[in-house]
């Protein structure tokens, strides 16, 4: 079964999300953001989901975790938790 590590970031706009993605684009650290801006859990990891399986994240997640291109930061996407920027750092 198909697996993947994964992290992000969630937010309550799209715009912080747009900055935030800015950000990581001029060098920022995405997981230095994520611990600072993320409104999730995982922002005490670095916005590190750990391995993640198919269907174990919301849909519009699960669709970028394992159909877009890998070490590209994905986003805005929005879901019923808000705005997340999604980094998958590998796939098998």
């Amino acid at each position: 079964m198909a697996k993947a590590l994964a992290r992000h970031i969630l937010v309550k706009t799209k715009e912080e999300a747009e900055a935030l993605k800015q950000k990581i684009a001029k060098g920022a650290d995405f997981g230095l953001l994520a611990k600072k801006h993320s409104t999730c859990n995982s922002r005490k990891r670095s916005g590190d989901l750990g391995e993640v399986r198919p269907g174990q994240m919301v849909r519009a997640i699960d669709q970028v975790i394992f159909k877009k291109k890998e070490l590209v930061v994905h986003g805005p996407i929005k879901t019923q938790f808000g705005f997340h920027l999604v980094q998958v750092m590998y796939r098998d």
